[in-house]
């Protein structure tokens, strides 16, 4: 589990608050100035959105000595996106994709600050293959933020520089009993979507271990008491995902080539369009 895009994520969550001027609204002001030195964009009325942006800009400057790709990162924005979305009770919009094309689009940060060149870790293309690919409530999403912020919380305690080995993690329980019940909520099988974040979040679990045995070598990693979930739920997901990896990986191959294109079509005539304009 990487530390500093848990850092990251952590800032967007204490900076884009509720605007105490709009109930039920967000305030983006702070986390965008974290990101951009000049915000010479319009934020008032979509400033959930502007969050996001702000979120992905942030992600992107990441050092490229972490070996983070940029679909990754902008699945960790998605997952905080979706849960920001989710706690908004007025929220009429129930698909990703939706908001996407409504608000991030349509959003005169987005075409400002965020790339379309393909040599960039996060830029256009990326960003709509990834919400394309997502064909899942919102609210489900949101789900898997909760699983993801506990393993960031995971990897915050044993980063603390007087955590003991032997000692129980806090977060570890609340952790292993989301992903069961996000394995006993969702039918995998069904929709690629739900497989493809549950494989991520298990994989992400799979580099929290390396970390954790990388600092507590031969000390194996123990759950503080919670409740009577098994603690080797992760094992039994992990299985899961194997048993239906292959057909799997044919189905989101053939899906993600068909995105791929459309998105290259629409980045291609973002481009064009700019060109007239020069």
């Amino acid at each position: 589990m990487n530390s500093k895009v848990c850092g990251i994520i952590n800032t967007a969550d204490k900076y884009v608050v509720d605007d105490p001027n709009n109930p039920g609204e967000y305030n983006s002001t702070h986390l965008l100035k974290a990101a951009f030195s000049n915000i010479d964009c319009n934020i008032d009325d979509q400033k959930l959105s502007s969050g996001f942006i702000a979120l992905l800009k942030l992600l992107n400057d990441i050092d490229n000595n972490e070996n983070l790709e940029g679909d990754k990162l902008v699945e960790y924005a998605i997952l905080w996106l979706s849960y920001k979305l989710d706690q908004k009770k007025e929220n009429e919009t129930t698909k990703l994709e939706d908001f996407y094309n409504k608000n991030i689009k349509t959003n005169s940060c987005y075409d400002q600050k965020i790339n379309a060149d393909s040599n960039s870790k996060i830029n256009k293309s990326v960003i709509c293959k990834k919400i394309e690919s997502m064909n899942i409530d919102i609210k489900d999403i949101s789900n898997f933020y909760d699983a993801f912020k506990s393993l960031c919380n995971m990897s915050s305690e044993i980063d603390a520089n007087d955590y003991e080995c032997n000692k129980c993690l806090e977060n570890a329980g609340e952790f292993f009993e989301k992903c069961e019940k996000l394995k006993n909520a969702f039918d995998i099988n069904k929709g690629s979507s739900y497989l493809q974040l549950l494989s991520s979040l298990s994989n992400d679990y799979k580099k929290f271990k390396e970390k954790y045995n990388s600092k507590c070598s031969n000390i194996s990693l123990v759950a503080c008491p919670r409740s009577s979930i098994i603690k080797n739920t992760l094992i039994a997901i992990a299985i899961t995902i194997a048993i239906i990896f292959v057909a799997a990986s044919i189905f989101l191959g053939i899906a993600y080539k068909r995105k791929a294109k459309k998105c290259k079509e629409e980045n291609e005539s973002l481009i064009n369009y700019s060109g007239h304009d020069d």
